[in-house]
């Protein structure tokens, strides 16, 4: 066993004070937020249930971790209300609409610039 495996390998609890697996090496019937939803469930409120690491360099800790859920005890995904689906129109709109000319792009505007690329670059526009 190597020692990356062996660090992230405790199935009872008593080095991380909850099951914690290598990664891939979970046991059926866990899985973590986004196996979840691509499933059509949710955690609903259940607590974790285990964990699983994996090393990553480009981390502080030098670990990666997820959370797994327990699937049986998984809750469906709430359905997109009316309200809800409006809402999300209306903040998409408000992130491809220009402030300084008051067009829609067509693309959400880039948070580095704050305009749209024409309002940004106006000398490169009218050289083209």
């Amino acid at each position: 066993m190597s020692p990356a495996f062996s660090k992230c390998y405790d199935p009872t609890g008593i080095r991380y004070g909850m099951p914690t697996y290598p990664w891939r090496f979970a046991p059926s019937g866990l899985a973590t937020r986004r196996q979840l939803r691509s499933r059509g469930l949710r955690p609903g409120g259940q607590p974790i249930a285990a964990q699983v690491m994996r090393r990553c360099r480009g981390r502080k800790s030098g670990v990666q971790v997820a959370y797994l859920y327990r699937v049986d005890q998984a809750k469906p995904v709430r359905p997109m209300t009316a309200a809800k689906r409006a809402a999300l129109a209306k903040a998409m709109t408000a992130r491809r609409t220009c402030p300084q000319c008051r067009t829609d792009t067509g693309y959400c505007i880039p948070t580095s610039l704050g305009l749209c690329v024409p309002c940004a670059y106006p000398e490169q526009q009218r050289a083209a």
